[in-house]
């Protein structure tokens, strides 16, 4: 059967994306040509700070005190699992050279960015978990200097506890500013920092449109939309749980898509029962998203078989995809295009947000058909080099200057040429581009 709709959107994740360019544009060029000064005027009017921007040691050991020593082990086990992962996946990047003819050796060497700027969301939550996220790939990658920053709530700061992290992860500095006159700073070397090779971390419209338009000056993990998840589940799983864990997700915001997708109707209506209670039982500003994206962005489809489920997920490429059913090793095989797995109910995708080591800042908006997400590979540029004996020349020395010439490149078939005559002037070559 065709994929059947028991809830449809009304809406997708980019309906109600404000159109921000100009206004990102414009603060950008601002900054740019103003400076430390241009970006203070936008931090005293869209953060309401006017403490320092470089947070000290005496700042840091302030933030440190108020942090729970409960919560402190929280983030340090995190960072563990974070760290470990991180320098496994760091594992399979190896330097790797290969002999392609006698005597010309080419090669592959990986080398990490110059400088990381981690952006750290501080408005509605503060996002600790992202502060280990970026701040401890980029340190296991080996950039030599790590700038977070993020947002200061008005009279108060940045969240001690991001701090805290951050500090913990390898932070060089900690940037207390938001929004595009943030990611500004970062790029533009503002404050005595460096300039960033690299942009990461989540935010909201404007600063993805800021890392949008400055991506090819410098480098960024990705373009990062509203973040969504799917759920696929078969007659086998709880209702309470899956409607839990949508739940869960469609709290980030009012445009955080959740899908379910199922064969058997019975869970699907289940679910759909569950869901409003478990909504309304939520704080109020998680309430207040969650029943926003549930309304109206999130979707329940049934679908014939597990085939076909794995297939419709696929289609929506989602940022993070739970799977509660059977046969989990047939799921891992069959299923290609998404952010991050969560392979059966013993896992969730809030341990991936959190804690258990993977990484959670992720492409959305349908990304995952073509890019994973951040990861120390991000931070890493994959760069070549090649060496060669005058006898290992002479081959790809011929092939390069007939190339050439039958691409109407002169001059680079040049110097193959004068390669050729100096190491072997008493040879005749036939580098012509015809027979």
């Amino acid at each position: 059967m065709a994929r059947e709709y028991l809830k449809k959107a009304d809406k997708t994740a980019m309906t109600d994306a404000s159109d921000v360019r100009e206004t990102v544009q414009n603060i950008l060029n601002d900054i740019e040509a103003g400076g430390d000064a241009a970006a203070m005027k936008y931090a005293q009017k869209f953060d309401n700070y006017q403490g320092n921007v470089i947070l000290g040691e005496e700042e840091i050991a302030a933030a440190s005190v108020l942090v729970s020593q409960k919560l402190k082990d929280d983030i340090a086990f995190a960072h563990d699992n974070v760290r470990r992962f991180a320098e496994t996946q760091k594992s399979t990047m190896t330097d790797v050279e290969l002999e392609v003819v006698p005597g010309l050796i080419a090669g592959q060497k990986a080398i990490p960015c110059r400088a990381a700027g981690c952006y750290v969301p501080g408005g509605r939550y503060s996002h600790i978990a992202s502060a280990i996220m970026t701040v401890t790939t980029a340190k296991v990658a080996g950039c030599q200097h790590i700038v977070a920053c993020s947002p200061p709530r008005a009279g108060e700061g940045i969240a001690p506890a991001i701090i805290y992290a951050a500090n913990l992860c390898g932070a060089d500095k900690i940037l207390s500013m938001g929004g595009v006159q943030g990611v500004a700073a970062m790029t533009f070397g503002l404050f005595g920092l460096p300039k960033a090779d690299i942009l990461v971390g989540p935010g909201n419209q404007f600063v993805a449109e800021a890392k949008r338009i400055l991506f090819g000056r410098v480098g960024i993990d990705m373009i990062a939309g509203p973040t969504d998840s799917l759920i696929l589940a078969d007659k086998g799983a709880d209702p309470f749980i899956v409607a839990t864990d949508l739940v869960g997700q469609a709290e980030h915001g009012y445009n955080s898509p959740v899908w379910l997708v199922t064969d058997d109707r019975p869970l699907a209506e289940k679910v759909m029962e569950i869901v409003p209670g478990l909504i309304e039982d939520l704080p109020e500003l998680n309430r207040d998203n969650a029943r926003a994206a549930w309304r109206d962005y999130a979707e329940v489809i049934l679908c014939a078989d597990r085939e076909e489920m794995a297939a419709t997920s696929d289609d929506y490429a989602p940022e993070h995809l739970t799977v509660q059913a059977e046969d989990l090793d047939w799921w891992l095989e069959r299923l290609q295009c998404y952010g991050s797995l969560f392979l059966g109910e013993e896992t969730t995708v809030a341990f991936g947000d959190k804690a258990s080591g993977t990484n959670h800042v992720l492409p959305t908006s349908q990304s995952a058909k073509y890019t994973g997400g951040l990861s120390v590979h991000k931070y890493m540029k994959i760069v070549t080099w090649q060496r060669a004996t005058r006898e290992g020349s002479k081959p790809v020395a011929e092939a390069t200057a007939r190339i050439s010439r039958l691409e109407g490149m002169e001059g680079h078939a040049r110097t193959a040429d004068a390669r050729l005559r100096k190491y072997f002037p008493e040879e005749n070559f036939d580098l012509s581009a015809m027979d």
